[in-house]
C-alpha cells in the first residue's frame, strides 16, 4: 500500500467522509486542504441518474463559466482561406487547414480545442480517429463547428467549457483553480449545474442527480449536499 503523505493525512482529516456539505463550504474547503505548489485545478463530479446508452440521455452540451477556466486553452481554428484573419483576430493560437490536418496525421494534438468551418469538414474527417478519442473533434452540438468561428473563438478564450456524459453517466470537468476564490468557484459551479438541470432528459426517471463531488488536483474529494444548489 502506497504509504499517504503528511500533507495529505491532514487534508484528509479536514474531510469529513460522511458529512455532506454546501457548495459553498466545499469550495472554501477544497481551497483549505490544497497541497499543491501550483495553481491546482478545482475539479466537479456529477452522477446523474440517465442511462448514457439511450441516445436522447447521452448528454453533451457546452456551458460558459462566468469567471472563467483560469487556463489559457490553445485553440486550432480549421478554415479556409477567407476565415483566417478573423480567426486570428479572435486570438486563435493556430490557423489553417491543409498544413495542420497533415500535423495531426503526424500526431501533433498540442491543442485544447478544435474549431472548424462547416465548409472543410471533409478535411477535418481525415483526421476523426485522431481528434475524436482525445475529445478534441468539432462537433456542431458543442458549437465547434460553425461558420461564425470568431466568436466561437472569442467564446473559448473566455471560458466556454464542453461537457459530456461517460458511460458511467457522470459528468467530470475543471470549473476553475484553487486560486479562484471561493465565491468565483461557487458561481462556475452553479452555471454547469443549472445547466445540467435545464437540460434533463424528459425520459430520465427517479433521482436526476445522484451525487456531486469537488476535488482539486492530489486532493480527497468532497461530497456536496445536492439539496444546496436547488
Amino acid at each position: 500500500m502506497a504509504k499517504v503523505s503528511k500533507k495529505r493525512a491532514a487534508a484528509n482529516a479536514k474531510v469529513d467522509a460522511d458529512k455532506l456539505y454546501t457548495l459553498s463550504e466545499a469550495m472554501a474547503l477544497v481551497k483549505e486542504i490544497n497541497t499543491t505548489k501550483f495553481d491546482a485545478s478545482v475539479d466537479i463530479h456529477v452522477r446523474l441518474g440517465i442511462d448514457p446508452r439511450k441516445a436522447d440521455q447521452a448528454l453533451r452540451g457546452t456551458v460558459s463559466l462566468p469567471h472563467g477556466t483560469g487556463k489559457t486553452k490553445r485553440v486550432l481554428v480549421l478554415c479556409t482561406p477567407d476565415k483566417e484573419e478573423e480567426a486570428k483576430a479572435a486570438g486563435a493560437d493556430y490557423v489553417g487547414l491543409e498544413e495542420y490536418v497533415q500535423k495531426i496525421q503526424g500526431g501533433w494534438t498540442d491543442i485544447d480545442v478544435v474549431i472548424a468551418a462547416p465548409n472543410v469538414m471533409a478535411h477535418v474527417g481525415k483526421v476523426g480517429r485522431i481528434l475524436g478519442p482525445r475529445g478534441l473533434m468539432p462537433n456542431p452540438k458543442t458549437g465547434t463547428v460553425t461558420p461564425n468561428v470568431a466568436a466561437a473563438v472569442s467564446e473559448v478564450k473566455k471560458g466556454k467549457i464542453s461537457f459530456r456524459v461517460d458511460k458511467y453517466g457522470i459528468i467530470h470537468n475543471s470549473i476553475g483553480r484553487v486560486s479562484f476564490s471561493p465565491e468565483n468557484l461557487v458561481g462556475n459551479a452553479k452555471e454547469l449545474l443549472d445547466t445540467l438541470i435545464r437540460i434533463k432528459p424528459s425520459s430520465a426517471k427517479g433521482t436526476y442527480m445522484k451525487s456531486l463531488t469537488v476535488a482539486s488536483t492530489m486532493s480527497p474529494g468532497i461530497k456536496v449536499d445536492t439539496k444546496s444548489i436547488k
